[in-house]
């Protein structure tokens, strides 16, 4: 540049050395941008190696789950589903719904108690049953039944057979339900026990059987 196109004023570093040049020259003022850029690239930095850092923690350091590989979850197992017997529907617990209650055959209200009624006791006990019949049949009378009781054992001519029955039992014949249901209530006899059978309806004269092989619950 020539001095007259030189636009400072001369100073002290415009006075000439020993050769011929200038001590010092003026040069134009540095931009702010240039003085900032170097601190933005090192927060740039910072912040990348930090965001990488965290990434890698978050992912506990399992290669595969940090590079998003799809083969690390399709290989997790799968946790078995609740057995359908062991829950039953509904995830409710299975259980057998209760039976519905027995029921007497007929109505124990509407008994014929009169003396056209006989009863027939049959003992088909062991030990511990000896006069259990004699027994039950005063209980029945005390019960309100006026008609002939007769206490017997099993195998007595026209009855049961021994051993026909395993447990306490009420046989009727004909239209007799309502009496036999209201005898076994006397003596609580399971009402599954009460039954019909043709060989009380063909008896010449006992419309009601009741076969003991252990004490009734209410013997008295």
């Amino acid at each position: 540049m020539t001095k007259s196109g030189y636009p400072y004023p001369p100073d002290e570093f415009d006075v000439a050395v020993p050769g011929g040049a200038p001590v010092g020259v003026h040069r134009a003022p540095r931009s702010g941008w240039s003085s900032a850029w170097p601190f933005l690239l090192v927060a740039v930095v910072c912040a990348a190696v930090a965001w990488g850092g965290i990434t890698l923690l978050s992912g506990d350091g399992d290669p595969a789950e940090a590079s998003g590989d799809p083969s690390s979850s399709a290989s997790a197992p799968v946790s078995p589903s609740a057995s359908p017997s062991a829950e039953g529907t509904g995830g409710a617990s299975s259980s057998p719904s209760p039976s519905a209650e027995a029921q007497y055959p007929g109505d124990p209200a509407s008994a014929n108690k009169s003396a056209e009624t006989v009863i027939g006791v049959y003992n088909n006990g062991g030990e511990g049953m000896d006069g259990m019949a004699g027994t039950v049949a005063t209980n029945l009378q005390a019960a309100g039944f006026e008609g002939e009781i007769h206490p017997l054992d099993t195998g007595a001519e026209n009855g049961p057979a021994p051993d026909s029955v395993a447990a306490n039992t009420v046989l009727y014949g004909g239209d007799r339900a309502d009496t036999a249901s209201a005898v076994a209530e006397v003596l609580g006899v399971d009402p599954a026990n009460v039954q019909p059978s043709d060989d009380v309806a063909a008896h010449p004269t006992e419309g009601v059987w009741v076969i003991l092989v252990t004490p009734p619950a209410n013997a008295g």
